[in-house]
């Protein structure tokens, strides 16, 4: 699309400069092409300006586009139907709550959800630690996820090696869990098959059933594959001892119909708690699409400082531009009332420094998109930065370009409409 848009452009260019060369106004155009051109040197610098501004513009969008893009990616990776439903913060109107308004997630409201909510496919209660897990000499920090086994279509893994626990395990709370790829490199570095082998997460040995198939790093960071992840009661009986849980995570039918599930699901919750009609909710559900679009806005308005902070290069370009047409005309005064004298008007010598300016603007901008292009492929390339240039981009640059020729242009050609031929020509 960007690169569609960019040909539009020249084309449009080039169409503009055939029928300048056919008209009256191709004189003034052709004359103020040789003035650009009998100063190549001063030209490129004023260019120059111009062309790291756009460049500077076009990278910012592209870096910040394709940013919201890859989290966009991410988050969807994981599910836009996916809600999640928290205990009530331990921080309300800026005071500390009591420990206990984080237990407020139990089993009944778990068995409540599932057997009334209607707008959900899947379930699964979710209660983590954080600890060492070893094995033998070797052993790592990591994250251990206590979860059903619905948990797996909510989060969409998926099993590379041996099998899930069972609801066998879940009830039975069984010592056995699936590890992600980065915990088996690092007990396992000499490879072979982990299935079977006996890991201790603290003080609790737990046995592998199957291996996670690899993740990589999301956005933000963070290393999907270093977890575990064993039946929610295990860890629960176990492990913490404890009758409540960290969150709940649910699965909606289809992302249109999130808002209605979250509706579901806290009218559920409010009777569960038995809480009174004026009594604020002691749970937080979100929904992943309402963090896509947070995580969206925050990404737009981090694009838009950069992009603010690049625009203030194009501006010091325009002056950079004023300031080399007015040399021109002090220079040029000379010739301007020589061409006065032979029946040019006013609006003749304005006309011709405006093109003068717009020319080199316009040229700039062409040559800063193009150099914005090739800083986006380097930037993909080298840097593995996510760019993604939306064609609007491209034309508002090269309207911006145009409007600071005509703005800054304004003035010398102004100044060299006004002069007073007599006084030009006798000029040294």
């Amino acid at each position: 699309m960007s690169i569609i848009v960019l040909l539009v452009i020249i084309a449009l260019v080039v169409a503009l400069y055939i029928v300048a060369r056919t008209t009256l106004l191709g004189m003034t155009f052709r004359v103020a092409v040789k003035a650009i051109a009998n100063n190549k040197g001063r030209s490129l610098l004023s260019m120059l300006g111009i062309i790291i501004g756009v460049a500077a513009v076009i990278v910012m969008m592209a870096i910040g586009q394709g940013s919201k893009e890859s989290i966009r990616k991410n988050i969807s990776q994981m599910g836009t139907n996916i809600i999640m439903i928290r205990p009530g913060a331990d921080m309300r109107g800026g005071v500390r709550q009591d420990p206990s308004s984080m237990q407020t997630l139990k089993m009944e409201d778990f068995e409540a959800i599932k057997s009334r909510a209607s707008y959900i496919t899947y379930i699964s209660p979710e209660v983590t630690s954080s600890g060492q897990v070893i094995y033998g000499a070797n052993n790592t920090n990591t994250s251990v996820y206590g979860e059903s086994l619905e948990y797996m279509d909510i989060k969409q893994w998926e099993i590379e090696d041996g099998t899930c626990f069972t609801e066998q395990d879940v009830q039975t709370a069984a010592k056995v869990c699936l590890v992600g790829k980065t915990v088996v490199d690092e007990l396992f570095p000499d490879g072979g098959d982990v299935i079977g082998k006996t890991i201790r997460f603290k003080t609790m040995p737990v046995r592998i059933v199957g291996v996670l198939k690899s993740k990589g790093y999301n956005s933000f960071g963070m290393d999907q594959d270093n977890l575990l992840i064993m039946p929610y009661t295990t860890v629960m009986k176990r492990l913490l001892a404890q009758t409540f849980f960290s969150s709940i995570n649910c699965s909606a039918l289809t992302e249109e119909m999130t808002d209605e599930a979250i509706e579901e699901l806290t009218t559920i919750l409010r009777e569960t708690h038995k809480l009174k009609e004026d009594a604020d909710d002691d749970f937080t559900i979100r929904s992943q699409a309402e963090m896509m679009e947070t995580m969206s806005s925050t990404m737009d308005n981090v694009t838009l400082i950069l992009v603010v902070a690049a625009a203030f290069s194009l501006l010091v370009a325009g002056i950079g531009i004023m300031n080399i047409m007015l040399v021109s005309v002090t220079e040029r005064t000379k010739e301007i009332g020589l061409r006065m004298s032979v029946g040019a008007r006013g609006m003749d010598i304005s006309v011709q420094f405006l093109i003068e300016s717009i020319l080199i603007s316009v040229t700039g901008g062409l040559l800063g998109i193009l150099v914005g292009f090739g800083l986006c492929q380097l930037a993909t390339s080298v840097f593995a930065l996510p760019t993604s240039i939306p064609g609007w981009s491209i034309i508002l640059s090269f309207a911006v370009c145009t409007l600071i020729g005509v703005l800054f242009g304004y003035i010398p050609a102004t100044k060299a409409a006004n002069l007073d031929p007599i006084e030009a020509i006798r000029y040294e």
